[in-house]
């Protein structure tokens, strides 16, 4: 085993400790959303709460087995994921940090951008909320928090003196009501490059932001967005710095290549939970029903191949994502597939009889509706020979293995 292998079995074994908390308290939260504001001391919490915040800004996570990990690569975040999510995905979702901000932030803002919202979530455990979803948007909501994509966007940013005014809708944004701080996607003009994405202060006047009633993922709290003339400084235009090609639209494309394989381990963990309760709560199996629980195990396995080499893609090139998009897609689907046959093991009654696998299946379903884009994404790279049609496994030519 290589350090780097070693280092990352330590970091998951070290995770998987951390879930027995989330474990304990999942089904309460599940009841209560805001429950999780009286754990913010737990360790997996604290640990989220500045994940991919690089150590150049001041972030000092604990040590696992020597050497500290600050989650700012794709894989180390897929490790992280799945152990968290198998232990109850409603806590991850429910934890604050930065991460599907702090990705777009890490790729796009400058220095002074960088230190003001690092600094702030270093300060203090800070929700955060990423908005690109619109009312009409598009059909891909969910963890991811979008539908349609960034060119797609209706909210407005209007040039007033030296500063922006912000206005419009949002929908399906995790932790919309929870948050201090968060992106918003907006047109500043005509086009695929008239896009921007702009840091939000959701105490601004004109920003308002309400929960929308959900049957799985509760954890998440997400919410709509209404913002009526929101006042930002010219300072928040994430990527100022940049020519607008590489603004909004190729930020939102290159976040999500990142972030899917997070968002396929985190399916993953729904998958491999649903496979674990079955084992631990059916110790005397026929040989049908053994046959049929091994199959499911091999499946949950295969999967996590996949998820790890679309992360180690993603990690040598970002432009590459339609390994991520299959990884996605696969793992969203075996969630589904693992949750109801866990169910099958258990009689008719098995949603009533057992409250965790009744959340197991409405978790798994909350992940469905992010299935779409990533399938696009995926549709994509066949298309365009990057991805191999007959073998998903295998990169196609122009990609790293």
């Amino acid at each position: 085993m290589s350090a780097v292998e070693g280092r990352l079995v330590a970091l998951r074994e070290q995770v998987r400790e951390w879930g027995v908390d989330f474990r304990r308290l999942g089904l309460a939260l599940d009841r209560d959303p805001e429950l999780i504001r009286a754990h913010l001391d737990l360790p997996a919490v604290r640990y989220l709460a500045t994940m991919g915040i690089p150590p150049e800004y001041g972030n000092l996570p604990d040590s696992v087995a020597g050497s500290r990990c600050y989650g700012t690569r794709a894989l180390e975040r897929v490790i992280i994921l799945e152990e968290l999510a198998c232990a109850d995905v409603g806590m991850l979702v429910a934890s604050p940090g930065p991460l599907l901000v702090g990705v777009l932030i890490d790729l796009l803002a400058d220095r002074e951008q960088k230190e003001w919202f690092y600094g702030r979530l270093l300060a203090e455990p800070l929700w955060t909320f990423f908005a690109l979803a619109e009312p009409d948007g598009g059909t891909g909501t969910g963890t991811e928090g979008t539908s349609g994509t960034a060119a797609n966007s209706g909210t407005t940013l209007t040039q007033v003196g030296d500063d922006v005014r912000l206005s419009g809708e949002k929908r399906y944004v995790v932790n919309a009501c929870r948050a201090r701080l968060g992106v918003v996607f907006a047109r500043v003009g005509s086009g695929v490059l008239g896009v921007n994405a702009v840091l939000v202060e959701t105490p601004t006047p004109g920003f308002s932001a309400t929960p929308l009633e959900s049957i799985g993922l509760r954890g998440a709290r997400i919410g709509a967005i209404t913002m009526d003339d929101v006042h930002v400084p010219a300072a928040r235009l994430v990527g100022r710095h940049l020519p607008p090609a590489q603004r909004g639209t190729w930020a939102s494309v290159q976040t999500f290549n990142l972030l899917r394989p997070a968002v396929a381990a985190i399916a993953l963990g729904i998958a491999r939970a649903a496979h674990e309760y079955v084992v631990d709560h059916r110790t005397t199996l026929r040989r049908d029903e053994r046959d049929r629980l091994d199959e499911l195990g091999r499946r949950v396995t295969a999967a996590r191949a996949l998820v790890h080499l679309a992360a180690r893609a993603v990690d040598a090139r970002t432009s590459d994502g339609h390994l991520a998009s299959a990884a996605q897609a696969r793992a969203c689907r075996l969630a589904v597939d693992a949750t109801r046959a866990a169910c099958g093991f258990f009689g008719v009654g098995a949603r009533f009889d057992h409250p965790l696998l009744d959340k197991l299946v409405r978790d798994a379903r909350g992940l469905e509706v992010v299935e779409g884009a990533a399938k696009l994404n995926l549709f994509q790279g066949l298309f365009t020979g990057r991805l191999d049609r007959d073998d998903p496994f295998r990169v196609g030519v122009g990609s790293p293995r």
